[in-house]
């Protein structure tokens, strides 16, 4: 990966985890490389277990490369992305491509999840409870006793 990738990457974190992990944060996932050019998957493995928080090890096949991460720190579109623009040739069948862009879309939505604020619908039915409260509900009647026992 060149140089100045690895430091675009570096710079494109979305953050730093919390001192105590949060479960589902850490990801292992594989990427897979096509055969030519030859050394590649090597090279990708020092590339990316150069950057901070990134743990590589070698995947199921020669052509593989399983990364751990954290969700908001790194992301495997992010990853891959940075792969892609350093010279590395991603292996691209269509099962692959539908798998990444599922993993794409579950990380991006955690991670969205993660940093927004959140919401206190416990407190927020309250609200509800006043305002049903203040209306009349029930058997509650206006009209006098003796109007209302007709005989």
């Amino acid at each position: 990966m060149r140089r100045e990738t690895a430091y675009k990457l570096a710079g494109r974190k979305h953050g730093s985890a919390s001192p105590q992990a949060r479960t589902g944060l850490v990801k292992r996932r594989e990427i897979r490389f096509k055969d030519l050019p030859p050394g590649q998957v090597e090279q990708a493995s020092r590339s990316l277990g150069a950057l901070a928080g990134v743990k590589v090890e070698a995947g199921r096949d020669p052509l593989s490369l399983i990364v751990h991460y954290n969700v908001l720190d790194y992301t495997l579109e992010r990853l891959e992305n940075a792969l892609s623009d350093g010279g590395f040739h991603l292996d691209r069948p269509l099962l692959v491509r539908l798998h990444r862009a599922l993993v794409y879309y579950v990380e991006e939505t955690q991670v969205h999840n993660l940093r927004s604020p959140e919401r206190l619908i416990k407190q927020s039915h309250e609200v509800y409870i006043h305002a049903y409260a203040a209306h009349p509900h029930g058997d509650h009647d206006d009209t006098p006793p003796e109007l209302r026992d007709f005989k």
